[in-house]
C-alpha cells in the first residue's frame, strides 16, 4: 500500500532506492512503530533520505502521498485499498471484545470479522463520540482532521481548529527571524564594528564639547553647540536564507539579524530560500503573495551597499545550476545567474555560512557558490565575521 509514498518520492527527485524503500517496510514489518504518526514519519525518512538537501523535497512528497485521508470513506477503503491483513487484524484486536472476537470467529472466521468490523466503524463515525482511531475525524486520534490530540498530526484539513498539531505536512511555513534577540549578540557586534565608516547626518542633537568650550571663550558667556551624531556610513543589503536546512541554525541567525539592526543605520534585509531567484520576500508569512523581484533590489539599492548573504548553502546543485532547479517553484533562470547579476551590482559581497567550514568539502552545492563568490566565504564564528568584515572594507 505505500508503493504511491515510493512513486511520489521519485517523482519529487528524492533520489530513493528499491533498496531503502524495501528496508522502510522491513522496519513496519518488524513493529518500529506501531499507531505513531510522528515516529512514522521519522522512520520513513530515516531510511529513505540519506542527503539533507532532499529533506524538503521529502516533506513535499509526504504531504502529497497522505493528503486528503480524512475525506476517505469506509467503503473506500474497504472496496479500493489492498490492506495487510496483519493491519486488519490489529484493527480488529482494537475495536473488537474478547466476547465479540470469539463469537464471530463461532460464526464464520475472518470474512464474518471484518464485516462485523466494518460496521463498528461506520458506528463510530456515524456517532461522532470521539474515536481514537489511527486515523479518525472529529476525535482524538493523533492522526487525522477535525478533532484534537495535544500532540497530533493534522493531514488534510483546511484549517487548524485547536492548533495543537506537531506537524502539517502540507502547509509548510517559515517564521521571520527575531531582530530584537539581545541575549549572545554581545561579541557579534564587535565583530560587526569592523564594516564601519563613521559619518555625521540628521538633526543637530550631540553635544559639542569643543565647540561649546571655544564659543564659549570666544563671546565670554555660555554659547552651547550641537553638532550631528556621528553613526556608521555603512550601507549593507542583507539576504537570510531561511527554512528547510537552515531550521537548526535560527538561534545564531537571529543574533546575527539583531546585531547588524543595531549596528547600521542603513540595513535593508530580504529573505530567499536555498538560492536566489528572480523574487525575494520581507516577510515570511506572505512569502508568497507579496514578493519583491530581484530585478528591483538591483535597481533600487545602488553599489556603494555591502552586500551580504547568510546561509548554509546546502542544496541540491541542480538548485543552483539549471533553470527549473528550484526547489518550490520553477526558475527560469538558474540560481547561479541571479547570485552572478548580484556580484555585478555589489563588488563589496559575502556570504556567511553557519556550517561549520571542516564540513564545507563534503557538499557540493557549497563548494559552487563559494566558487561564484571568489572564495569570499567565511564561517559563521566570530573569527568569520572578523575576517568578513574586514574584507568587506578593502
Amino acid at each position: 500500500m505505500f508503493i504511491p509514498f515510493f512513486q511520489n518520492l521519485r517523482d519529487h527527485a528524492v533520489p530513493v532506492s528499491l533498496r531503502e524503500y524495501l528496508s522502510f517496510l522491513e522496519a513496519l514489518r518488524a513493529d518500529l512503530i506501531t499507531y505513531d504518526p510522528e515516529g512514522f514519519y521519522y522512520l520513513a525518512r530515516s531510511a529513505m533520505v540519506k542527503d539533507e538537501r532532499n529533506l524538503d523535497k521529502f516533506d513535499v512528497a509526504f504531504a502529497k502521498t497522505f493528503e486528503g485521508l480524512d475525506q476517505i470513506t469506509l467503503d473506500q477503503v474497504m472496496e479500493k485499498v489492498d490492506l495487510p491483513a496483519d493491519w486488519l487484524h490489529s484493527m480488529a484486536e482494537k475495536h473488537l471484545s474478547e466476547e465479540e472476537k470469539a463469537e464471530i470467529e463461532a460464526l464464520g472466521g475472518f470474512e464474518k470479522l471484518m464485516e462485523t468490523l466494518k460496521k463498528r466503524l461506520e458506528e463510530q463515525k456515524k456517532r461522532h463520540q470521539g474515536g481514537n482511531k489511527w486515523i479518525g475525524t472529529g476525535g482524538t486520534s493523533p492522526f487525522g482532521a477535525d478533532g484534537y490530540n495535544p500532540e497530533g498530526v493534522r493531514i488534510g484539513q483546511e484549517k487548524s481548529r485547536h492548533q495543537r498539531a506537531v506537524k502539517v505536512w502540507d502547509k509548510r511555513e517559515f517564521k521571520n527571524f527575531d531582530d530584537k534577540v539581545e541575549l549572545g549578540t554581545r561579541n557579534i557586534k564587535v565583530a560587526l564594528k569592523r564594516l564601519r565608516k563613521w559619518a555625521r547626518d540628521g538633526a543637530h542633537e550631540e553635544l559639542d564639547l569643543n565647540g561649546t568650550i571655544r564659543a564659549t571663550a570666544e563671546h565670554g558667556y555660555l554659547d552651547v553647540k550641537t553638532r550631528p551624531e556621528r553613526r556608521n556610513a555603512v550601507k549593507v543589503l542583507l539576504f537570510l536564507d531561511v527554512g528547510g536546512s537552515m531550521d537548526p541554525h535560527i538561534k545564531v541567525v537571529e543574533e546575527l539579524f539583531s546585531a547588524a539592526k543595531s549596528e547600521f543605520k542603513h540595513l535593508e534585509h530580504f529573505y530567499f530560500h536555498n538560492c536566489l531567484y528572480e523574487g525575494v520576500w520581507r516577510d515570511n508569512k506572505r512569502r508568497w503573495t507579496e514578493q519583491t523581484p530581484t530585478w528591483e533590489i538591483l535597481r533600487t539599492y545602488g553599489p556603494d551597499y555591502k552586500c551580504i548573504f547568510v546561509g548554509d548553502a546546502s542544496m541540491s546543485p541542480y538548485e543552483i545550476a539549471y533553470p527549473g532547479g528550484a526547489n518550490e517553484h520553477w526558475n527560469e533562470e538558474a540560481g547561479q545567474v541571479w547570485l552572478e547579476r548580484c556580484r555585478n551590482q555589489w563588488s563589496s559581497s559575502l556570504w556567511i555560512n553557519p556550517v561549520p567550514e571542516k564540513y564545507w568539502s563534503y557538499t557540493q552545492s557549497i563548494k559552487m557558490i563559494k566558487e561564484i563568490f571568489e572564495e569570499n566565504m567565511v564561517p559563521m564564528t566570530l573569527a568569520g565575521l572578523e575576517k568578513g568584515m574586514k574584507d568587506l572594507t578593502r
